[in-house]
């Protein structure tokens, strides 16, 4: 049996915040992840080009949430946090205590 287009479309997704929509869960996303980063910088330590790149992301990624870029805020935020990943497992970077 084939289907038509229509029928294999999914549902659009619900978004967790009701009031804001799209956009405001992106915001609300990018915040929760900006200070998961934050904190998980905070406690870092190693390797000082990885850090400078991740403090750099977590810089662009304030900035681009002031000036409301909510995209690239959010990738910024994505891209410290892989950083933060890849050195910890890399062992360039450890956790501080």
């Amino acid at each position: 049996m084939i289907r038509r287009r229509e029928e294999n479309r999914s549902k659009p997704a619900k978004t967790m915040n009701p009031d804001g929509g799209l956009e405001g869960d992106l915001r609300a996303e990018t915040l929760k992840w900006q200070k998961r980063a934050e904190d998980l910088f905070s406690s870092a330590s190693g390797d000082e080009h990885f850090l400078e790149n991740i403090s750099a992301y977590l810089s662009d990624s304030n900035y681009f949430l002031e000036k409301g870029d909510l995209i690239r805020a959010f990738e910024a935020v994505v891209w410290a946090w892989a950083w933060m990943e890849i050195g910890l497992e890399i062992k360039c970077l450890k956790k501080k205590g």
